[in-house]
């Protein structure tokens, strides 16, 4: 049958132990049939990665011998495997070269959001905000509104913020009243900036002149920093520093290459200025000088930026689908299966330009020895 000889090759994809896993994160307690680890997650991703409604999903699962439940036991399950999805993100995010262990039980948080749009020729748009600390790619917030009107937008007003919280966010959170915020709540914030777009200033409160800041840096992978403040409400400052590196040439080429082609396709002319900012990735942080150098706090926007890849890919697989938006913890493990899918994908791709022309993996068994 031609799904289960596709199944084969998509679980030589998996993590090794990720059967073990299910056992280990209680994900199949309660079961009373069908209790296979393999039919659990084949139901879990026609929901998921197929963007079927638990009421769909249960029929087809049904009907393909998968599982036998209702779509109500269903979100149930959803919601004990938010354990073992997290588990099998974090194991794919390490094979990926993305080491997430645990420092002393320091973590930082990642936020994003990103929209879903429900299916249907009416179907609801929502969008979702969401922050996951590494090491440990625990979800520990996650939040739906709409997408238009005040209040919807990204933002860091969008979370919670505890005192001695350390925040990584990309560019669309680079506000002067975000970054407020996080300061009154005693956060900490690494942001990547444009200086067109966050007005940044130098310690004595002069715009900071960053032609002359940046031309002195030749070297690429090599941090600088320096002091640096913006303007927040009522006149006062947010006192921070402005941390950047040089992109290697090879970077720098292909992201001119990029803002080219969208200038050109947009009638137009692209600033000189543009051209410099381009060459480097620049920062705006709070994070303490005395424990964190230019080169620590380029490396955690650098661990940032490896989980954005797959974010990116996330933001693809999560356009579609029904969002559980009433029930907190199935929310949660609909995020870690979304993101299991994304790095499932980035995976099939990189084995899909090595795969053989009889279209699928090689595994090596007994027979295949006997031809050697």
């Amino acid at each position: 049958m031609m799904l289960d000889e596709d199944w084969h090759v998509l679980v030589s994809l998996f993590p090794e132990n990720w059967r073990e896993q299910a056992k280990e994160t209680n994900a199949l307690k309660g079961l009373r049939k069908n209790k296979s680890a393999d039919g659990l997650l084949r139901t879990l991703l026609m929901h998921i990665a197929g963007g079927y409604s638990l009421r769909e999903t249960a029929v087809r699962a049904r009907r393909s011998r998968l599982a036998d439940m209702s779509d109500v036991a269903l979100m149930k399950r959803l919601r004990k495997c938010k354990g073992w999805l997290a588990v099998l993100c974090a194991s794919m995010f390490e094979d990926r070269g993305v080491y997430l262990k645990a420092l002393d039980g320091f973590e930082m948080r990642l936020l994003d959001a990103t929209d879903v749009k429900e299916p249907g020729k009416t179907g609801s748009l929502w969008r979702i905000h969401y922050s996951i600390r590494v090491p440990s790619l625990r979800c520990d917030y996650f939040k739906v509104t709409g997408t238009d009107g005040e209040g919807t937008g990204e933002s860091f007003k969008q979370f919670p913020i505890r005192a001695g919280d350390y925040l990584i966010a990309d560019r669309g959170y680079a506000t002067a009243k975000g970054i407020e915020y996080l300061s009154e709540g005693n956060g900490h914030v690494l942001v990547r900036m444009s200086p067109y777009n966050l007005p940044v200033f130098d310690s004595s409160g002069q715009p900071l002149m960053w032609p002359e800041r940046l031309r002195g840096i030749k070297a690429s992978g090599q941090a600088h920093s320096w002091p640096a403040q913006i303007t927040a409400t009522a006149g006062k400052f947010v006192r921070g520093r402005v941390c950047v590196v040089r992109k290697t040439q090879e970077a720098i080429r292909q992201t001119i290459k990029k803002l080219r082609r969208r200038a050109s396709r947009k009638g137009q002319r692209l600033l000189p200025e543009s051209l410099l900012y381009a060459k480097y990735v620049i920062v705006f942080t709070t994070f303490p000088e005395s424990s964190f150098t230019p080169a620590d706090v380029m490396r955690w926007y650098r661990l940032r930026w490896q989980v954005e890849l797959v974010f990116k890919r996330f933001k693809q697989i999560a356009q579609l689908g029904h969002l559980p938006k009433y029930d907190d913890e199935s929310s949660k493990a609909w995020l870690y299966g979304k993101l299991f899918v994304a790095l499932l994908t980035e995976k099939l791709i990189y084995y899909g330009r090595a795969i053989s022309p009889w279209g699928s993996i090689w595994v090596e068994d007994a027979a295949t020895k006997s031809l050697s």
